[in-house]
């Protein structure tokens, strides 16, 4: 077993967002360095496929539905990780959606399912997450952000409005946590080959995401290779931000 299988090995992580993309190549990843994980998602038919899978593999895996816009579903998440473990060592904040458009088309529902999804879900894992790893004396908190807010673009500026409060979130906690109990990521990447263009509802852009995810959009295996870099370190190093993209993205 090599030295980065060994800081992953027994660790308790969960993972939202787990039914697909960067989130299930994330707990595979993990599972087989020897990690014990707890998925999270809506989508209950593909998590518990993801969860068998990893079971059948060997690795200590159970599947919890979780809307991550439901605080009472981020906090039965983090229960279930210490009722089935004992403890939890990692959350991995991965759950998000991408419906992007005009600001002016007025899509006050899609702007406010990314407020609910992306900023809020991450609100709740620390809220639910925090006296654990206070009472342990220590744990750390990974967060996917997004490129898209390093570089804003037409039609991205309320889902990078989330992704950015995100980052100050993230950097805020940082702060409070100096006393080395709490590390926190933030794991920015570019474009990936995943299912997000899901949420899309302009058919226009959803063709322009597709086509750039499907040729050069990241493997989601890169992105869950530099969530578990980040994991790995040392407790008393703390990766605060990474960011991930394709070689020829602008």
């Amino acid at each position: 077993m090599s030295t980065s299988e060994d800081a992953v090995h027994g660790l308790v992580v969960a993972i939202t967002g787990a039914s697909s993309g960067i989130g299930e190549a994330t707990a595979r990843l993990l599972a087989a360095r020897g990690a014990r994980l707890v998925v999270a998602a809506r989508r209950v038919d593909r998590l518990e496929v993801l969860a068998d899978a990893l079971r059948n593999d060997g690795a200590a895996a159970v599947a919890v539905t979780a809307d991550v816009s439901r605080r009472e579903d981020v906090q039965r998440m983090v229960d279930t990780a210490l009722a089935e473990f004992g403890r939890l060592d990692v959350l991995v904040s991965n759950a998000g959606i991408s419906a992007i458009g005009p600001l002016g088309d007025g899509d006050v529902a899609g702007w406010q399912a990314m407020i609910d999804v992306n900023l809020s879900g991450v609100l709740y894992g620390i809220a639910s997450a925090t006296p654990v790893f206070r009472r342990q004396g220590r744990g750390h908190f990974v967060t996917t952000v997004s490129t898209a807010g390093l570089k804003i673009v037409p039609d991205m500026g309320v889902y990078a409005a989330t992704k950015n409060a995100v980052r100050t979130v993230m950097e805020a906690l940082r702060q409070e946590s100096t006393d080395g109990v709490i590390r926190t990521t933030s794991i920015s990447p570019g474009f990936v080959n995943t299912e997000l263009d899901g949420s899309i509802t302009d058919p226009v852009l959803r063709e322009q995401i597709r086509s750039s995810m499907d040729s050069f959009g990241l493997a989601p295996d890169a992105v869950a290779r530099a969530i578990a870099f980040v994991i790995e370190q040392p407790h008393d190093v703390e990766i605060g931000d990474l960011t991930i993209r394709p070689t020829v993205q602008n």
